[in-house]
């Protein structure tokens, strides 16, 4: 069994640039910057390949926002999330470094939750940008390695960024039933592949780095701006994530999008540019 399920993530990780294309239709604005710039970033798990956005006309050194694209811990393919970073560089003025984590079945938790921090503490030491004002953000999967980053930062003593913004994160890869509605895009299988490669030894699926939602405490979190969508399977454990940062006195703020799945920014093109505005409208105020 551990096999089949390797074997089926390879296969999605594999097939990931064709069957990944929700942000294609969602360049907004950006589309003019030139093609992002690799850089590799030192880690506990070596040397961590990011895409780094920037707009060249800009002057002086700008803030940078670290990203980190969904994937369900399975697809290694940051440029699922390329209109993202460009409409923040657009937008927002800012340099986006875009992280190309680990994934299963090569690596297993807690590899990228700890490539996610150590990419986040460098930028904060490194870089020909703006070192004192850093922003995170993650979707999906991302948003639980973003949220997880922001523990670390906080236990380890290295600096938190000034925003951590979760987009439909992944926030309890512990908990079994997930209720949604009738035909939500996330599947029980697909919650049971991501737990069977990637989260692989049950006994650590509820350690706070695996499942921020379970942290003992949320306090000393940067502010918040958590995104969740009606239909999602995996609102639920977000919008208790809200709750409890809030009970630690985290300022966060809670978009929640009716009629919306797990691809939050599909449907309307002028409704997803809407949301995009509002979130980088955050970043950028942060």
């Amino acid at each position: 069994m551990p096999l089949l399920a390797d074997a089926q993530a390879l296969l999605m990780g594999a097939t990931a640039r064709l069957t990944v294309h929700y942000g294609r239709d969602r360049v907004f604005a950006g589309a003019e910057l030139p093609a992002p710039r690799r850089l590799k970033v030192p880690t506990r798990h070596g040397r961590v390949t990011c895409e780094v956005y920037r707009d060249p006309r800009r002057a002086g050194r700008a803030p940078v926002h670290v990203h980190l694209h969904g994937g369900a811990f399975l697809m290694r393919y940051p440029r699922m999330d390329d209109f993202w970073c460009r409409y923040l560089v657009a937008r927002a003025g800012l340099t986006v470094v875009n992280v190309d984590y680990d994934i299963a079945p090569r690596r297993r938790y807690p590899v990228a939750q700890e490539q996610a921090h150590d990419v986040l503490a460098w930028v904060q030491e490194n870089g020909d940008w703006d070192q004192d004002r850093v922003t995170i953000s993650g979707f999906s999967a991302g948003g639980n390695l973003a949220a997880s980053a922001c523990l670390q930062a906080r236990d380890l003593g290295t600096p938190l960024p000034r925003l951590q913004l979760l987009g439909v994160p992944s926030l309890d890869v512990s908990t079994v039933d997930k209720p949604a509605p009738a035909g939500a895009m996330i599947s029980p299988a697909v919650i049971d592949l991501v737990r069977a490669t990637y989260f692989r030894d049950a006994e650590r699926r509820t350690e706070p780095y695996a499942s921020p939602l379970l942290a003992p405490s949320l306090a000393g979190q940067p502010p918040a701006l958590v995104v969740t969508a009606a239909r999602d399977r995996l609102r639920a454990e977000a919008v208790a994530y809200v709750a409890r940062l809030e009970e630690a006195g985290v300022a966060v703020q809670h978009l929640d999008l009716p009629g919306r799945d797990h691809y939050f920014l599909d449907g309307p093109a002028e409704a997803a540019h809407q949301v995009m505005e509002q979130m980088a409208t955050a970043v950028a105020d942060a």
